[in-house]
């Protein structure tokens, strides 16, 4: 079978590297997005030779992985990780092995990868490489370990969040025996990082099937951020139905899990698994807007009072409940360009000490008396209008 070649850039690195007798080929998830005809982001290469060869034959190069062979080729058009054929160690810490061994045969190299549709290799020509069959697992939509999979999953225990990921990703099935072995090998999801796990549970939520995440509740993989495990939580998959904004989706799932009890506080989930500061803090406050109104001028008050991005938040997972537009709503309102904020109200503190009021307290009260009335009466945010109000109270 021959599948989608490589852009010319990519394929000028496996030409070169075989002038100088070498072999090369792109592996792994390139191949497999290139036989589904998907959009390819990373074409990773595996070659026979030697990480200082590769170094050598190319201008500019970093050894980003030199113990576990991997050397990255800078071009022009973008950086790619050229990595040498290899077997590996003992994974002694359940994530990366101990040591690699470097070796000429490409079925060896492909021998040691996680799943079938992932042990591929095709050359430049994109004549296809598979002695895993896993062409044959990707027309059957089914996730399938290289080899035994409690072995697979003992080296590295992401790799069972890898599989409910890609099913969630790709709408794959996982194969029965695979799926038995994550059941027996639940305990070493413990060894896992929070930031790894966090980047798998991340896709899982940004993808067609959220409910997934769902999955790994149940089996008991996220049982260390849990009150709970053995039933996936309600409602899940309704989060298909939001934007695909990881915001948007990271505070439907603590929403979610909070009402159904599977986690004390969503802080205590978000801050676990070391989510960036603004996410946190988003979706903390838009978990304080209990009851999303469906009025303009209420939207406009929520508005006044918090980020544009949590009040969305907001909206759009009360939408998936109550069936409404309000994030359309929101929308609206936020490109009208209608004043809502102090920040955009046509007089400022400055304005009211030249007009004779005193700072402090009462100044900002005062702020606050002006953009709630211009919440109501938009028309009015001019200085002449608000200045007037003022004076005629």
């Amino acid at each position: 079978m021959t599948i989608k070649t490589p852009p010319k850039y990519i394929a000028s690195i496996i030409n070169h590297l075989a002038s100088e007798g070498h072999e090369c080929y792109f592996v792994g998830g390139s191949v497999r997005d290139a036989v589904m005809n998907r959009p390819v982001h990373d074409w990773d290469l595996a070659t026979s030779a030697a990480p200082v060869d590769v170094a050598r034959l190319f201008p500019k190069t970093v050894l980003t992985g030199e113990k576990f062979g991997t050397v990255t080729v800078v071009l022009p058009e973008c950086s790619v990780e050229v990595t040498t054929f290899r077997t590996d160690g003992d994974y002694n810490d359940g994530r990366r092995p101990e040591e690699v061994k470097f070796v000429t045969n490409l079925e060896e190299d492909l021998s040691r990868r996680d799943f079938t549709m992932n042990a591929m290799a095709a050359t430049v020509d994109g004549e296809l490489i598979d002695p895993f069959g896993g062409l044959e697992d990707i027309n059957a939509g089914s996730i399938k370990c290289v080899g035994g999979p409690n072995t697979r999953f003992s080296e590295d225990a992401l790799r069972m969040f890898r599989a409910l990921r890609f099913s969630a990703e790709l709408g794959f099935k996982i194969e029965t025996e695979t799926m038995q072995a994550i059941y027996a090998n639940t305990g070493l999801a413990g060894r896992i990082s929070s930031e790894r796990i966090c980047a798998e549970l991340e896709k899982t939520l940004m993808s067609e099937k959220p409910q997934i995440a769902g999955e790994m509740i149940k089996i008991g993989l996220l049982e260390k951020y849990m009150t709970h495990s053995g039933k996936a939580p309600d409602g899940l998959e309704k989060i298909a139905l939001l934007p695909a904004e990881t915001v948007i989706r990271w505070y439907a799932f603590c929403k979610m899990l909070q009402e159904n009890e599977y986690i004390r506080a969503a802080s205590d989930l978000l801050h676990s698994l070391h989510l960036d500061g603004k996410t946190i803090k988003t979706c903390l406050r838009a978990l304080e807007i209990e009851d999303f109104p469906d009025d303009d001028i209420s939207i406009k008050r929520l508005l006044s009072k918090n980020d544009e991005l949590t009040v969305r938040c907001a909206a759009a997972v009360s939408d998936i409940y109550r069936q409404r537009d309000s994030l359309k709503l929101v929308e609206t309102i936020i490109s009208s360009g209608d004043c809502v904020t102090l920040e955009n109200l046509a007089v400022h503190g400055r304005d009211l000490l030249e007009l004779g009021h005193n700072p402090g307290k009462e100044l900002g009260q005062t702020l606050q008396t002006l953009l709630d009335h211009v919440i109501e009466h938009p028309g009015e945010n001019t200085r002449e209008a608000l200045i007037k109000l003022l004076n005629n109270p």
